[in-house]
């Protein structure tokens, strides 16, 4: 018997003209921090992990679309390859870590392993349980070394997500979103709810804690996340002095080729 959703509570939704006014404002601090973090050569870290549908990539989306990809990286790798399952499980993420004035976004990480690896069998009890020993002293590694971690979860209601994940299938151009792998993971719900337990209770350290964004609410949520990863980062404002555009240089000998010549992109608004 399917397992019955409770109707979704009423979410204090967050204006849309006060949204985009606050957008607008957080991304032009974003501009600002990520250039100081390229002035000083700060290595910046940000994980994004929660529930399918939960916001992660909207969230993400808003924080780089201001942003100089040189500077600011999105990681989200595909499943491993046979030969990456050999390999140290670490192995695969340290090649993505950020160097000097990079900031790198993991649209999810090695926390699969305590998830979805978890829940679907894709790991050995052995495997999860080395996982957990070891992935803080991996995250506290990193933070000697230099890299500032932060760590988000997206938590979002089981009404919720089935929302999402209606609205997905009813959208032409959403359904790519919503995976095999997201439509099973509708049947575990408590089992997944029981693996972040655990996780969280292995890995919400003092070095790394775990940063729980509410998420029911998508224009809230990345307000209140964008806002928060701003704190974490003291930077300075390091805006550039406006630029003088220099007049273009005046060479009477050059004629541009006849237009006829070229092939034109058609007009279909024409």
């Amino acid at each position: 018997m399917a397992k019955k959703v409770e109707k979704a509570p009423k979410v204090r939704r967050l204006d849309r003209i006060i949204y985009e006014q606050e957008l607008a404002r957080l991304q032009v601090e974003l501009v600002k921090m990520h250039e100081w973090v390229k002035d000083q050569g700060l290595k910046v870290l940000v994980i994004f992990e929660g529930r399918d549908a939960a916001g992660k990539g909207g969230t993400i989306k808003r924080i780089t679309e201001a942003l100089n990809p040189r500077i600011c990286r999105v990681v989200a790798l595909p499943a491993p390859t046979e030969r990456e399952r050999t390999q140290w499980y670490f192995q695969r993420y340290a090649a993505h870590l950020p160097s000097a004035g990079e900031m790198v976004l993991l649209d999810r990480s090695w926390y699969n392993r305590a998830g979805v690896e978890r829940v679907m069998g894709f790991c050995t009890e052995d495997e999860y349980r080395e996982f957990l020993r070891s992935c803080p002293e991996f995250e506290r590694m990193l933070i000697r070394s230099g890299i500032i971690v932060v760590k988000y979860w997206f938590s979002v209601s089981d009404a919720e997500q089935e929302r999402r994940f209606q609205d997905r299938i009813d959208d032409p151009t959403k359904r790519w979103k919503l995976s095999p792998m997201d439509l099973k993971s509708r049947e575990h719900w408590v089992e997944y709810s029981r693996a972040k337990d655990a996780m969280f209770a292995h890995t919400d350290t003092k070095q790394a804690p775990w940063y729980v964004v509410e998420a029911d609410d998508k224009r809230r949520a990345r307000i209140n996340c964008i806002s928060h990863l701003l704190s974490t980062i003291p930077y300075e404002d390091l805006t550039p002095e406006p630029v003088v555009l220099p007049p273009r240089s005046d060479d009477g000998a050059y004629v541009r080729p006849p237009m006829s010549e070229q092939t034109f992109v058609p007009d279909v608004l024409a």
